[in-house]
């Protein structure tokens, strides 16, 4: 048993079961609605889809990563060799002098 209250009801006596405040009384009728389990649920399977999402997402850029790594890389070696050995080409034909063009056949 406990004292309740203030003021004209000082000295009323009430049982612990009545003792609970409004915040408490709002906070339990509100974890117990069926909105905040709902909410839970759907906070739940949200959650579960983010990391499915992530983790394909990881798989799929780990592919592509790789991919680009094997097909492509190569390929902008071999370029870069081919721009490389025209502008050498290039270089050396205006160090030397173009060579003179042949005439045509009559």
């Amino acid at each position: 048993m406990s004292f309740v209250g203030q003021g004209k009801k000082r000295g009323t006596v009430a049982n612990d079961d009545d003792d609970t405040g409004i915040m408490a009384r709002l906070s339990r009728a509100v974890s117990d609605s069926p909105i905040t389990d709902a909410t839970k649920r759907v906070a739940n399977d949200a959650a579960y889809v983010s990391k499915k999402l992530l983790k394909s997402t990881g798989k799929a850029a780990w592919f592509a990563g790789t991919t680009f790594l094997i097909l492509v890389v190569p390929l902008i070696i071999a370029m870069d060799r081919d721009q490389q050995f025209n502008e050498l080409e290039l270089q050396q034909q205006s160090l030397l002098g173009s060579p003179p063009a042949l005439s045509p056949p009559k």
